[in-house]
């Protein structure tokens, strides 16, 4: 519908006073510049932090390698694991614009609280004796010291679960799906977004690296801090250039709903046509005053379509619920095997901030009269994920499009399992670079645990790493926010988020184990000294589980059934007093 004043957005999107949009005045790439310069500025706090975050425990609160790497999985996995809560309140009650505010203060207030636990005397910990890094010849940090900086990182945790589901969902919304040239720039907006986000990561794993091993922490971490505060600002002067989505009411409650509906209905019989008007639907009216969408009923899942019969009995009234209700459950179960199939993948990914790092600080890290952080190494994983997905969405798809008649190129499941592929190689490659470390360290001695051998012999494996994320990583959080029901778009990132979270979790997880394990039989894999260990088995073990991982995945994806997408669009009326009705028209021909 188009007026004196535009034509207005066919997405129900509308602004934080809930009236509707005109194109022309909010949402696209002009709106996405103040989000994506947030994600720029967040990211490099975020891994300003989490990059170093193993040498910081080992060099200064004195913990040993097994118990540094599973703090820093562990708090990684929180995390992640935390933005399933922020979804919740984003998509039911404060909607994905005041969820994302009220995040981004904790998350400053636990940078603040982070920073001033590296700079105040007394919130730092003591020195070892003689300069010795040795945990047993260091005296151990304070109850207060050890709190105050745990608090720090988990009140970033806490802040990043109502940020992180929502500033990416934010960003897509700003794209109308029922606008051809909006639905196309949407396409390339998850590729684009990890473009910023690893931008962020180089820098992070360059400048305030450094700034850590050379200059100070408080400086490395202040400088981060300072950016989290300038980037809030930043975004909040986009405000009046956004679109949002009207909150739907708790996911969570939907899909217990349906499913207890089901259940409770289990002997009810189901119609013989989905389509039949026995089940149960509200006027399409309904929905286009909410601002949201009709799903046919499919069928898949048959089982759950019994939540959707009225029985022509008295019941209780949460046992009746729409076809459109049950849709949406369906389409969020659908996503559940492939998130476990995830899990593994980002197990792999969180090696890159941990153990690879402890590997970079046994080696040779002068470069001239430079010495290169062994954190700033991951800058390789970055490089190569920027270049490949410059390549992969400008040459790449548009090649790939023409052939397959797909707009993405290839399927989204086809690029996940790529990148899954490229993991497997990836950890094949280091498992072979650990062993010819580990067979020079034994003809060669180590000068206070570092071997005369460049530490540029890891590229190989940052490098795939890199590759494997241009494909696995954007493809993993494009899925979840494509395929989940547009009322439940937060929590489809949120799980995409869980991933990592769960990911990380299982790292802590099978490196606790396979410690524990082989600790018991004489010869241990993981130990403080990594020059008398055997990295490079536990590298060999993570590349037959990333192998049987990916035949797994390969057996769901072909089961997988893509969402059909909505043909309905919604159309605001307008009299001389402003909007004055919203209604559904459906296109002529459905799109694919």
């Amino acid at each position: 519908m188009e007026n004196g004043y535009g034509e207005y957005a066919k997405d129900g999107s509308v602004d934080l006073r809930g009236n509707p949009v005109l194109r022309s005045k909010r949402g696209g790439w002009k709106a996405c510049t103040f989000i994506v310069v947030y994600e720029l500025f967040e990211r490099m706090a975020y891994y300003g932090i989490s990059s170093n975050l193993v040498m910081y425990l080992t060099n200064r609160l004195h913990e040993g390698t097994v118990q540094a790497s599973n703090n820093v999985t562990n708090w990684s996995g929180t995390v992640f694991l935390t933005p399933l809560v922020g979804a919740v309140v984003a998509d039911a009650y404060l909607g994905r614009y005041w969820t994302f505010v009220a995040g981004s203060v904790i998350y400053l207030m636990g940078m603040i609280l982070l920073t001033l636990s590296v700079t105040v005397p007394a919130l730092k910990p003591p020195s070892c004796s003689g300069g010795s890094t040795a945990s047993s010849s260091c005296p151990r940090a304070s109850a207060l010291q050890l709190g105050v900086y745990f608090g720090g990182l988990y009140t970033i945790a806490l802040g990043h679960g109502g940020t992180k589901p929502n500033i990416s969902t934010i960003g897509a919304d700003q794209f109308d799906e029922f606008h051809p040239s909006e639905k196309l720039q949407k396409l390339s907006f998850f590729n684009w977004w990890m473009f910023t986000i690893f931008t962020g990561i180089l820098v992070s794993s360059t400048v305030l690296v450094y700034l850590q091993d050379n200059i100070s922490w408080g400086v490395g971490y202040g400088v981060p801090t300072l950016g989290l505060l300038v980037s809030v600002a930043i975004f909040l002067a986009g405000t009046p250039l956004y679109r949002h989505k009207v909150p739907q009411g708790s996911p969570l409650t939907t899909i217990a709903r349906v499913l207890a509906a089901a259940v409770w209905k289990r002997r009810v019989s189901l119609p013989n046509d989905v389509k039949d008007q026995e089940l149960h639907e509200l006027e399409p009216e309904h929905y286009a005053s909410k601002r949201t969408f009709r799903i046919e009923a499919t069928d898949t899942m048959k089982f759950l379509n019994k939540a959707a019969v009225p029985t022509g009995t008295p019941a209780p009234r949460w046992t009746l619920c729409t076809v459109t209700q049950v849709e949406e459950t369906k389409q969020i179960i659908k996503l559940l095997p492939l998130l476990v199939a995830m899990v593994l993948p980002c197990t792999l990914i969180a090696q890159t901030n941990t153990l690879f790092v402890k590997q970079g600080a046994t080696l040779d890290r002068r470069v001239g009269k430079f010495s290169v952080p062994p954190a700033s190494l991951g800058v390789f994983v970055t490089l190569t994920l920027l270049v490949c997905l410059a390549l992969y969405d400008r040459v790449f798809v548009p090649v790939a499009r023409r052939r397959t008649g797909n707009p993405r190129g290839i399927t989204l499941l086809q690029r996940i399992g790529t990148g899954m592929l490229l993991q497997v190689a990836t950890m094949a490659v280091t498992a072979a670079v650990e062993s010819g470390r580990l067979s020079f360290a034994r003809t060669h001695p180590a000068v206070h645990g570092v071997l005369p051998l460049t530490i540029f012999i890891l590229l190989p494996q940052f490098v795939l790493m890199g590759a494997s994320d241009a494909f696995l990583a954007v493809g993993q959080m494009e899925i979840f926010y494509d395929q989940a029901p547009e009322s439940m778009k937060s929590l489809g990132t949120a799980l995409s988020l869980t991933a990592y979270g769960a990911g990380n979790a299982l790292s802590s997880v099978i490196l606790s184990l396979v410690q524990r394990v082989t600790a018991a039989r004489g010869t241990p894999w993981v130990t403080n000294d990594l020059n008398a260990s055997r990295l490079d088995c536990y590298y060999a073990l993570l590349a037959v589980l990333a192998a049987l991982n990916l035949s797994v995945f390969v057996a769901l994806s072909g089961r997988y059934t893509y969402r059909t997408e909505s043909t309905e669009t919604i159309d605001v009326a307008m009299d001389v007093q402003g909007p004055a009705a919203a209604r559904f028209r459906s296109d002529s021909a459905p799109t694919a």
